[in-house]
């Protein structure tokens, strides 16, 4: 493949993911991570020629127009999108699949001082979410999600949902779809988040709850049947755990619905319909 049919495969991929960008004139002139990634392919070269200084000169003054520090000897693979860019950083061994993406302060760093593979491996149809951190050689897999601001320091399995600090996989799995969804417009997962991502914390603390309002049933079953053989078990008042359920702030998962008028949907409760 040309030079500039790669490009042209760019610049389609930056309408396919921002619905902001309007035309091509556009792109190429006011989108930086897209002049990153042309001076990346060109440094690339030079870097493989062993050309290294001038590969590191030409990254540098790179780094100065776009803010994107992008190291020569990285490895990026087709259709690759940085949206908005500012403070992206991509280590020397870093290798990135075709269809990835990346929103700004994302950093693919590493977490020693040896030479050799030190930095991440993204697979195909990768998301990083803006402001996530990936330390460390290990694989991302395909069609993966990071959401923003995670630290992910262990390797992600495909088709996976990672959040958090350190980043937790959240969901897992996927369908033959997942690829096309990510393609399209609509179906884009921007920052790696979607409206309904479960929080893994707020999800075990109410795993919790539910436990103790299971063992809070049976120790009163357990009183009933001593008074009725006769047992008085005595009294023991303890405050009612109704109430305590978490939602997450990311996720829309368990918040009672809205009208129109942003008051709470009493009604939902009742089971009574509440229609415009």
């Amino acid at each position: 493949m040309t030079f500039w049919q790669r490009l042209r495969e760019d610049i389609n991929s930056v309408f396919d993911r921002d619905p902001a960008a309007r035309n091509v004139l556009e792109v190429i002139t006011a989108y930086p991570g897209m002049h990153a990634l042309v001076f990346h392919r060109v440094n690339h070269v030079f870097w493989n020629l062993g050309l290294k200084w001038l590969a590191r000169f030409f990254s540098t003054m790179a780094r100065w127009l776009t803010g994107i520090e992008i190291h020569p000897g990285a490895k990026i693979g087709r259709r690759f999108f940085i949206d908005h860019g500012m403070g992206v950083v991509i280590g020397e061994t870093a290798e990135i699949g075709d269809d990835c993406t990346l929103y700004q302060g994302v950093t693919l760093g590493g977490t020693s001082w040896n030479k050799g593979k030190r930095h991440p491996t993204l697979g195909n149809n990768v998301v990083i979410g803006a402001g996530a951190k990936v330390l460390g050689p290990f694989k991302v897999g395909d069609n993966a999600r990071i959401g923003s601001n995670s630290v992910v320091i262990k390797a992600v399995p495909a088709n996976a949902t990672v959040v958090g600090v350190p980043g937790r996989v959240v969901e897992a799995g996927g369908g033959a779809d997942v690829r096309r969804e990510i393609a399209r417009k609509l179906g884009f997962d921007a920052y790696g988040t979607t409206p309904d991502m479960p929080d893994p914390e707020a999800h075990a603390i109410n795993q919790m709850l539910d436990h103790i309002h299971t063992l809070d049933r049976a120790v009163r079953q357990l009183c009933q049947t001593l008074r009725e053989a006769g047992i008085e078990p005595g009294t023991l008042q303890l405050p009612e755990l109704k109430g305590c359920e978490l939602h997450s702030a990311a996720s829309r998962e368990g918040w009672p619905e809205q009208n129109g008028n942003g008051a709470v949907n009493q009604q939902r409760n009742a089971g009574v319909s509440n229609r415009a």
